[in-house]
């Protein structure tokens, strides 16, 4: 990789493409989010946290198998959300919030791709779309980590195994992941529960609870998938 500092003078005419691939870590059936995206991201894809040496972090899930993401085809997403992690694209935060573009990427420069600056120098809308995606991930970086151990704490977040049954295809399990407990949800009273209400807890913990609601529409990719 080489990250250099993007400019509005030497890299007046360059481009980047959209793309979805194995190469830009998009086929994957777990992919990272922070809290900031669970609003968007429950309408179409299931939220499930993990431990990990880091502590508790949130996840999509997006297939059954390993390496598998069933909201990609024909090398662009099919949802209307795309994780912030996704989105970023070939590009970094550096010094000063400066962007920086690595210009090896297979995406730099691309006939088809997206321009970054405007002709009077100001940024594109993609690179400013960019940008936000960057500060996003930036920002849920400091934060979800407290987050999700608060919502740990409270006994809303609870060990499962998903069991997916796909008839005569099989079936899967989904292990070694959490999910909001809909019924500690719903028990929550008194300081706890104004607690999280004041400091925006609850609602992420009911966005990623009703977002489990997007596995029946997993079953119905994967079947498809199945079926070819």
């Amino acid at each position: 990789m080489t990250f250099v500092t993007l400019d509005n003078v030497d890299h007046a005419d360059l481009t980047v493409a959209v793309r979805a691939a194995p190469a830009f870590s998009d086929h994957v059936n777990l992919m990272p989010i922070v809290p900031a995206e669970f609003e968007e991201a429950q309408r179409e894809l299931p939220i499930v946290f993990r431990r990990g040496e880091g502590g508790i972090r949130a996840f999509v899930l997006l297939g059954l198998d390993r390496g598998e993401n069933l909201f990609v085809a024909d090398g662009h997403w099919t949802t209307r959300y795309v994780p912030a992690i996704q989105r970023r694209g070939p590009f970094a935060l550096g010094a000063g919030d400066a962007i920086e573009v690595d210009l090896n990427d297979p995406r730099v420069g691309a006939a088809d791709g997206l321009p970054l600056f405007r002709d009077h120098g100001g940024d594109a809308p993609y690179l400013e779309h960019v940008r936000a995606a960057l500060l996003m991930l930036r920002e849920g970086a400091q934060h979800e980590q407290a987050i999700h151990a608060d919502l740990a704490a409270t006994g809303l977040l609870r060990d499962v195994t998903l069991r997916i049954d796909l008839g005569d295809a099989g079936g899967y399990e989904v292990g070694d992941v959490m999910a909001v407990d809909q019924a500690a949800l719903a028990a929550l009273s008194g300081g706890v529960l104004e607690r999280l209400h004041a400091n925006g807890l609850l609602r992420a913990a009911t966005m990623a609870a009703s977002s489990l609601g997007n596995v029946d529409r997993l079953i119905e990719l994967k079947t498809l998938k199945e079926a070819r």
